[in-house]
């Protein structure tokens, strides 16, 4: 059963920086990426990093991409699939709950990537694991 906890999420002021974590119990089936989602309640989904699991090539929505860094530990002894998400610096409109969530097969791996940065009900609907989320708060 995989299942992803993610950690690191805070109260933190502008300007400021946070490393969020995501660690996988198992890999995920194929392992083929894992991306970083934000949503408010009442709010659609957001896609904002995506990474292949395979080679490490990286997607970020657009706007985001000069302070958002999305990285995996591959090194030897590292824990399955634990991937990061970097957010320097901090703003508050980056007050959100952040996700981390791998899908089953990588057609969805390459659908998302181009989506990212788009508020859609439909935005990682594709993706089957998905952690409880890391809470973060930006204050002005």
């Amino acid at each position: 059963q995989v299942q992803l906890l993610e950690s690191g999420g805070g109260s933190v002021q502008t300007v400021g920086s946070l490393r969020l974590n995501c660690v996988a119990s198992v890999p995920p089936d194929g392992s083929y990426c894992m991306a970083w989602f934000r949503q408010v309640p009442g709010k659609e989904r957001e896609g904002v990093a995506l990474i292949h699991s395979v080679g490490g090539v990286r997607y970020y929505a657009d706007y985001l991409k000069d302070r958002f860094t999305i990285s995996q530990d591959n090194s030897k002894g590292a824990v399955n699939n634990t991937v990061y998400l970097e957010i320097d610096p901090l703003k508050p409109e980056d007050s959100d709950m952040y996700y981390c969530a791998a899908p089953t097969n990588a057609p969805d791996c390459l659908a998302t990537a181009k989506v990212l940065g788009v508020t859609d009900r439909k935005i990682g609907l594709g993706f089957r694991y998905w952690g409880q989320g890391t809470q973060v708060t930006v204050d002005s």
